[in-house]
């Protein structure tokens, strides 16, 4: 068990929620549109970034708090010592900007990743291996963080130097060469750790993925695909030589922003993107999986996924819940009625959710 008492106040149609005795798997049941997703995006809140639906605050914050919200829960880290109180939120007297806390006292949202591993599975998430490269690099990136905490940092600080280098690029001035130096060694300190974490990561993963069989979950393939070098020296040499290109194309044309994940089903060789619905939803949870049990071994670790039972057949659903028991992580499940969790329903907290409110079952 990581996160039990958990409360949720003005959060989208959750006016005032609170979840006690939550145990390792988690289940919340209830119709479309009752608030299930929700509760998930809340806890998502406890990571650093933007939440499972990457909304805004605003969009986030409920019609009962008059613009603002707030959701807390108590963390057990495994070390035997008091639970650690999260809390995050928004009101409206702090300029709309978001606000976390650690055992009350404030600190930034990136810091959240070192006191929680936090991964999910969305319905939303069934087209990544058809979506943007830049999809699959926040997938790719938010995994990394679960593991390694500073990688949120490194890609917070190479994306505000690239922002501004694009600045400096797309002005009719002339820009600075020193200001471009200064700029370009921070992307390339940055953006080289950020490369070589993306790279441990799907290095990690892979060596897991090629311990288990290749069903009933479909086994992919990973590949990480640089855009150029992950080398510090080589990246800061390479945006110098590349600034009359960049300033013509009014952006940087390389650099980690641009890098992608390859994905393939091993059992055919075929390109993630070519395989059928079925074939990418269990190469996705067989990511998620992974991901999970590596992630638990070192922070607490919680893993969100919606709506994920009800689209696999009875054998996968057996397995998804005998590797959710075994992961280590705690796991939070959303579906619209119980027979698709029959077999967890005994071990399992469960809440009927409906309108906005939680209640135990």
């Amino acid at each position: 068990m990581a996160l039990d008492h958990i409360t949720l106040a003005s959060f989208r149609n959750h006016a005032a929620t609170r979840l006690d005795g939550a145990r390792q798997l988690n289940l919340l049941v209830g119709e479309n549109g009752a608030g299930k997703t929700n509760v998930l995006e809340a806890l998502s809140l406890f990571a650093p970034g933007r939440g499972l639906r990457r909304a805004s605050l605003t969009e986030v914050a409920g019609q009962s708090g008059q613009g603002g919200f707030g959701a807390s829960a108590l963390l057990d880290t495994g070390d035997g010592g008091e639970p650690v109180k999260l809390g995050t939120g928004m009101s409206p007297e702090r300029s709309g900007r978001r606000i976390v806390q650690v055992n009350g006292a404030e600190t930034s949202a990136i810091s959240l990743g070192e006191w929680l591993a936090m991964g999910w599975l969305t319905p939303a998430m069934d087209r990544l291996f058809a979506d943007t490269a830049t999809a699959r690099r926040r997938f790719v990136d938010r995994m990394a963080v679960a593991i390694e905490p500073g990688h949120a940092r490194h890609a917070s600080r190479y994306e505000a130097a690239l922002r501004e280098r694009n600045r400096l690029l797309s002005d009719e001035m002339e820009p600075d060469p020193a200001w471009l130096d200064s700029l370009e060694a921070q992307m390339a300190s940055h953006g080289s750790a950020l490369a070589q974490g993306r790279a441990r990561l799907l290095g990690s993963l892979t060596t897991r993925l090629e311990e288990l069989p290749d069903a009933p979950f479909a086994r992919p393939a990973l590949a990480y695909l640089p855009s150029g070098s992950i080398e510090e020296e080589v990246m800061l040499s390479q945006w110098r030589s590349e600034r009359g290109r960049d300033r013509a194309a009014q952006r940087t044309l390389s650099g980690p922003h641009r890098d992608e994940l390859g994905v393939t089903m091993a059992g055919k060789d075929m390109p993630a993107s070519e395989c059928s619905t079925g074939e990418q939803k269990a190469m996705l949870v067989a990511i998620t999986l992974a991901h999970a049990e590596l992630a638990a071994r070192g922070r607490p670790g919680v893993l969100l996924l919606d709506e994920v039972a009800a689209h696999l057949d009875p054998i996968r659903r057996e397995a998804l819940f005998d590797r959710l028991r075994d992961s280590g992580t705690q796991v939070w499940l959303t579906g619209t009625e119980p027979a698709p969790f029959e077999a967890i329903l005994g071990e399992a907290a469960v809440w009927r959710v409906a309108d906005g409110v939680a209640e135990p079952v």
